[in-house]
C-alpha cells in the first residue's frame, strides 16, 4: 500500500493485475487500484479534480485530467473517508501511477493541492 498526506488530506492506494481483463497476447495489460481519501483536517472538503501521470516501460508517458473521481465530486467530512475503485491500461508488464487531486475547503474556499503517492503496477508473474 503506498500513503501520503498533503494539507491534511490521507490518499492510500492498493493496486493488483486484473487477469480477467487482461489480454497478454496483445500485449494489454489491465491493472486495478482501490483508492482511500481520509479527511484528517478540522474542515470539510470537496474533490474537485485529478491528475494522473501514468508510466508504462513499453509506452509514451501520459497524463490524464478530469473533473472529480468516477463521475463524482464527494464532499468528505473531517474524519471520513471516502473509497472508490478504477482501472488503467498499459501496453507492458511494468509500469506505475502518481499524481494529484485538487480540493476546495469548504470552509475558507482555499484550493488545496493533495499527492497521490507513486504507486507500482506490477504482472505478478515477473516477480517468478
Amino acid at each position: 500500500m503506498s500513503v501520503e498526506i498533503t494539507n491534511g488530506i490521507k490518499v492510500s492506494v492498493e493496486s493488483r493485475f486484473s487477469e480477467r481483463f487482461s489480454t497478454i497476447v496483445e500485449n494489454k495489460y489491465i491493472y486495478q487500484y482501490t483508492i482511500s481519501i481520509t479527511n484528517k483536517s478540522n474542515f470539510s472538503v470537496q474533490l474537485l479534480k485529478r491528475e494522473w501521470f501514468i508510466f508504462d516501460s513499453l509506452d509514451f508517458p501520459r497524463i490524464v485530467r478530469g473533473e472529480g473521481v468516477i463521475g463524482e465530486q464527494p464532499i468528505i467530512e473531517p474524519g471520513d473517508t471516502f473509497s472508490y475503485s478504477s482501472s488503467c491500461d498499459l501496453q507492458s508488464t511494468l509500469g506505475k501511477m502518481e499524481g494529484n487531486y485538487i480540493f476546495q475547503n469548504l470552509v475558507t474556499s482555499e484550493i488545496l493541492k493533495v499527492k497521490i503517492p507513486t504507486f507500482q503496477l506490477l504482472y505478478p508473474n515477473l516477480l517468478n
